[in-house]
């Protein structure tokens, strides 16, 4: 069954799950904000910790300056993405105390 996440994404895993938090195969609907980022640990069961990096400028001093975010995702078997992927991550539904995010596809 191929299922459309919407936001352009144009990628469906290979593999099939029976996971209920999965966005191509379980109820589990993306909206919001879509980020890209890399999986920095792995270490949990079906969640990834995913960063990105981006730039402030600070008004005061006028300069910019280096920000990072770091939140956990949802990684469903299909995806299974690993240490070291640069991943799409959409948010969603609350799935946990600390989850928010879905991760949607392994980027090349």
């Amino acid at each position: 069954m191929k299922k459309s996440v919407g936001y352009n994404i144009e990628w469906t895993p290979e593999k099939e799950c029976n996971d209920s938090n999965c966005p191509y195969h379980g109820t589990v609907s993306v909206r919001g904000s879509i980020f890209e980022g890399t999986v920095v640990s792995d270490a949990m069961d079906k969640t990834v910790k995913v960063e990105w990096t981006g730039m402030e400028k600070d008004p005061k001093y006028n300069r910019y300056l280096k920000t990072r975010s770091k939140v956990a995702a949802h990684n469903p078997e299909c995806v299974n993405a690993k240490v070291g992927d640069k991943v799409t991550i959409g948010e969603c539904r609350p799935l946990s105390k600390t989850k928010h995010f879905v991760v949607l596809k392994i980027n090349n």
